[in-house]
């Protein structure tokens, strides 16, 4: 079942839209997914799935089924990043900064 706001998720019983999102986002395959389409060149199934390093047909279906049921992705003539879906990549952007400077504590 897609993850979608209001709905149990993993971590959330109450569905909280960013538990939500997170569940989402931390399926296999979905990050590089949203990432390889980022541009707007609009690839096949094929295509996407060499973008994405062979990542196996059932998988690369069930997460493009999911990204659509979100609606973060459409497929009309090749798959695209749908307005939500260009504004969420703009956010996983400025996340991707915000990661490259990131120093965590080293132990002790």
């Amino acid at each position: 079942m897609t993850p979608l706001p209001g709905r149990p998720v993993r971590g959330s019983t109450t569905g909280r839209p960013v538990m939500a999102l997170l569940d989402l986002l931390g399926r296999r395959w979905a990050l590089r997914i949203l990432w390889e389409l980022r541009d707007d060149a609009k690839p096949t199934f094929r295509e996407l799935q060499q973008r994405c390093d062979g990542v196996s047909s059932s998988v690369l279906t069930t997460r493009l089924r999911e990204l659509g049921d979100a609606d973060l992705v459409d497929h009309a003539d090749g798959y695209t990043l749908t307005e939500q879906g260009r504004s969420l990549f703009t956010t996983l952007v400025e996340l991707d900064t915000w990661a490259n400077g990131w120093r965590p504590r080293q132990p002790s």
